[in-house]
């Protein structure tokens, strides 16, 4: 090749690397409708995030962008690599001075959150996502892979879906169709059909005891829960000693068979957060239910 051609060819790639450079470097603001139905326009994926729910700071993690956190509410603990960073209270008691000194791009929150007029009057922006259902991560999942400037939401619910589909199939016939109930705290507040945990029940061929009136996340009278006589109970390992004390429950077939899934403090960040470790929650309670059906038989 003649040393003239040879140069315009170099010259031809480095103006097109600079053309990309600048492309990326300007590249079109974009618009986002949150869960408020609020338009928030990021003139660039933010650098510094700072998410005030743990299910939104799994779900920027599994999308790539852990490296961006620079502040969590006090409950994200998942993954490992979050657990250094400043912890901004919760709900109740967000530490607002510690946010604006940490100067985030953008704070991930929930719509009902308190903190959001008073974040925005300080010029910070906010985005808010509710999540209480599968069908909220998914849409949560392309809503953050627009404002992070990723594309790893396809991956990220196909890997939900397979571990989902994985836990359906270590249950045998036998461990299906029976009756359960998935007492969330000692309320006692139950997992009801509607909620992220009854739609992986449902997914698993499980049925839940706690019918789809009573909404996602009911307090119940604990004398229900011996009415409906669940064959598999599930709960934290904090409330094992309370249910050997409520009245009627030694009857509970759950009960006098042990057929009690107890799970410890990790799983238990894992089943009742709706995020991307739904598919992992799906594969501890089909574990746990596989157990508990084969040692009582």
């Amino acid at each position: 090749m003649h040393p003239s051609t040879c140069s315009r060819y170099l010259l031809v790639g480095v103006v097109l690397f600079f053309l990309g450079l600048s492309l990326a470097v300007f590249a079109a603001p974009v618009a986002v409708v949150d869960d408020r139905g609020v338009t928030v326009v990021f003139d660039k994926p933010p650098q510094r995030i700072v998410s005030l729910i743990p299910s939104l700071t799994e779900s920027v993690c599994a999308l790539g962008k852990c490296g961006a956190m620079v502040g969590v509410d006090r409950f994200s603990n998942w993954p490992k690599s979050i657990q250094g960073l400043p912890k901004l209270g919760s709900m109740g008691d967000v530490n607002i001075e510690h946010i604006a000194q940490l100067k985030p791009d953008v704070v991930l929150l929930e719509k009902a959150s308190p903190v959001i007029a008073k974040l925005n009057s300080l010029g910070i922006k906010t985005f808010a996502l509710d999540i209480k259902s599968m069908g909220d991560e998914e849409r949560a999942l392309q809503k953050l892979d627009v404002v992070l400037g990723t594309s790893e939401s396809a991956r990220v619910w196909n890997q939900i879906q397979k571990e989902l589909m994985r836990a359906n199939k270590q249950l045998s016939a036998k461990d299906k169709n029976i009756r359960v109930y998935f007492e969330v705290n000692p309320a006692p507040f139950a997992a009801g059909r509607t909620s992220f945990i009854g739609e992986i029940l449902t997914q698993l061929g499980l049925i839940n005891i706690i019918q789809e009136s009573l909404g996602p996340f009911p307090k119940i009278n604990p004398e229900f829960v011996v009415q409906a006589k669940p064959e598999v109970i599930l709960l934290s390992d904090s409330t094992t000693v309370d249910i050997k004390n409520r009245p009627g429950w030694n009857t509970i077939p759950a009960v006098s068979r042990k057929r009690i899934c107890v799970f410890s403090v990790e799983q238990n960040d894992v089943l009742v957060r709706p995020g991307p470790r739904m598919g992992e929650a799906a594969l501890i309670i089909s574990q746990c239910i596989q157990e508990k059906m084969s040692s009582s038989q």
